[in-house]
């Protein structure tokens, strides 16, 4: 594999921990190179988060060379040659080269290698094929390099055959398409993608769900989920997301707001309820207990926004949702009626409403009701409510006295027989 250039070495190169974690690689004549994303992300100079090594020892010798020297080795995926190192508290994921034997579509048995065009050859992307020595050679044996230059995402080889190998790899072309693609995606690729998507259905939950969650979390999401749409993957993946313009709305009206990017409220957006399973959907996804509940609720909460946009109700709706609720149903609600005109005054106090909101504390609790007499039992909960009520609907200005005389009557009417 012959170099394609040279880069300055980064401080994530020439780290400490980098530096003794190549030595203790190359300590048997192995050579070891920084592969994937921490090459591609140097050479688009955005920020590195994983660092992958690959290598050409086999991970039995990865372990022996490493284990017992100040690094922690965990064997995370050694059927198909990865361990994790960590070493002075940075993680660097070790995969030996290796060329894939058989697969089905969904996983792969792979035969380790120290043939680095052979391993080059079974990566998904050629944006992903760089490899970088710790002296900042760089070897480019797919072409990413001017793809990354272009902004086009493209796969290593014929798109059908790493389809073929993964499916999931359809949503990741999407996916980093988002994040890296300029302009329309690759013809080949999308062709491969529309004979692919019905395949999409063999895929668990889980693995979907975590490709779309970085799809939604890009700056553009909608650049992914239109050609998904072409491509009849999107229907296929998530039912229901036929809202892309509204979408593309509420990605900016959630930057006006000041909320940070989120891919439940973004999936809220995108869905249109009377054509979504909600329930459904996430059981599909197999979306966790917090990302179910805030999705619901998001879907709900905007529904009742966009049904009654009434600013005397800001108070109550901020104090019963909370903040997180209330901020996605602003900015699925309010991207909903945009495209209509009107309603931006009454939008527009919401969204003062929440920049200024300080969540006020209920001054009262059950032990108050039993200092007052009553029997622990349902009937004081009932009386906290209505109590609570009221306060609420006084704008939150009746103090502790003006609370507890107002759950004392209530726990008399109550009491009465």
């Amino acid at each position: 594999m012959e170099p394609a250039g040279r880069i300055e070495p980064q401080p994530w190169m020439t780290a400490e921990a980098a530096r003794i974690l190549l030595s203790r690689l190359a300590a048997e004549g192995d050579r070891a190179r920084f592969v994937g994303g921490c090459v591609r992300d140097t050479l688009a100079e955005r920020e590195v988060g994983d660092i992958d090594v690959a290598t050409e020892a086999p991970p039995d010798r990865v372990m022996a060379l490493l284990d017992g020297r100040g690094i922690r080795v965990v064997p995370t995926g050694l059927a198909h040659g990865t361990v994790t190192a960590l070493v002075d508290g940075a993680v660097y994921e070790i995969t030996t080269l290796r060329r894939d034997v058989e697969t089905d579509g969904r996983r792969a048995t792979v035969a380790f290698t120290d043939d680095w065009l052979g391993d080059a050859a079974r990566r998904d992307f050629t944006i992903n094929a760089l490899y970088l020595d710790a002296d900042g050679t760089l070897y480019d044996p797919t072409g990413g390099l001017d793809d990354l230059r272009a902004g086009r995402v493209r796969f290593v080889g014929a798109p059908p055959e790493r389809l073929e190998e993964d499916v999931l790899r359809l949503l990741r072309f999407f996916r980093f398409h988002a994040g890296y693609g300029t302009g329309a995606p690759d013809a080949a690729a999308m062709a491969a993608c529309r004979a692919f998507a019905p395949r999409l259905s063999g895929l668990s939950g889980e693995r979907v769900w975590s490709e779309l969650r970085r799809t939604l979390s890009a700056p553009d999401p909608g650049k992914a989920l239109r050609p998904m749409e072409e491509t009849g993957s999107l229907r296929l993946a998530v039912p229901g997301a036929e809202a892309l313009d509204r979408l593309d709305r509420a990605v900016r009206i959630e930057a006006e707001l000041g909320l940070d990017p989120s891919a439940i409220r973004r999936l809220a957006a995108v869905l249109v309820p009377e054509a979504s399973d909600i329930d459904g959907l996430v059981r599909r996804l197999r979306l966790s207990r917090a990302e179910s509940a805030r999705l619901e609720k998001a879907v709900r909460a905007s529904v009742d926004l966009i049904a009654s946009p009434d600013p005397s109700s800001i108070g109550e709706r901020l104090y019963r949702w909370g903040e997180t609720a209330f901020g996605d149903a602003l900015a699925v609600a309010w991207a909903d009626r945009r495209s209509m005109g009107g309603d931006e005054a009454a939008f527009q106090s919401y969204a003062d409403a929440l920049a200024a909101w300080s969540r006020p504390v209920f001054p009262l609790s059950g032990r108050d009701a039993v200092a007052l007499g009553a029997e622990p039992g349902p009937a004081i909960g009932r009386a906290l409510e209505e109590v609570e009520a009221w306060w609420i609907g006084a704008g939150f200005e009746p103090g502790r006295d003006g609370c507890l005389a107002r759950l004392a009557a209530a726990l008399e009417r109550t009491a009465k027989p």
